[in-house]
């Protein structure tokens, strides 16, 4: 199978678990910051659920863990090319709508477990986890707002997921962002229907 399969447990991601683990870190501050400071309010306020795999034979070992929460696509806001291509493989009848999505706001692999293809793992369990028949809230795609440098675009791009603007000043007029600084972050969805 692969290394979730076989070595780890999934489990929410509580505070227990966290007071038990041994410094979960995935080499990024800010996802470090959010997994053990923000995590437990974010689920409290409702903001999201988050999600670990920790070791079969320790809590204290926590492989990677991913916060979703749901969102949507607004697509009379895309450009034509855009909204064309995002509901590409959607019926006629229900284009130019609003599409229900998960957003995977947070995403992290402990640096002891990188370089295994466990982030691939995850991506593959949570696009299997929102289709039949496990189906938890009837959305049609994934969306990510993943960071905006080349190890983290090239990670989504080859789990299938695309911008959801083809150009950076399409997604800063989306956003209302008037910078010349490129984006700290980009935009970028997968349609769920490719793999049912």
């Amino acid at each position: 199978m692969g290394f979730l399969a076989d070595k780890t447990v999934f489990s929410p991601l509580t505070k227990e678990i966290l007071e038990e683990s041994i410094s979960f870190s995935c080499g990024n501050e800010d996802l470090d910051g959010f997994f053990h400071n923000d995590v437990v309010s974010y689920a409290d306020n409702l903001f999201g659920k988050s999600y670990c795999y920790y070791l079969e034979e320790s809590k204290a070992d926590i492989v990677c863990a991913f916060t979703v929460s749901n969102a949507s696509i607004f697509t009379k806001y895309l450009p034509n090319a855009r909204k064309k291509k995002v509901g590409k493989h959607v019926p006629h009848i229900k284009q130019d709508l609003i599409y229900p999505a998960v957003l995977i706001g947070r995403l992290g692999i402990s640096t002891k477990f990188q370089h295994l293809h466990i982030g691939t793992e995850v991506m593959d369990f949570i696009k299997s986890w929102f289709v039949e028949p496990y189906n938890k809230t009837g959305c049609r795609y994934l969306v990510v707002d993943a960071y905006n440098e080349d190890v983290p675009v090239a990670f989504y791009k080859k789990n299938g997921f695309d911008f959801m603007f083809s150009t950076e000043e399409q997604e800063k007029s989306y956003r209302g962002i008037v910078s010349d600084k490129p984006l700290k972050t980009r935009l970028m969805y997968f349609d769920l229907i490719l793999i049912k």
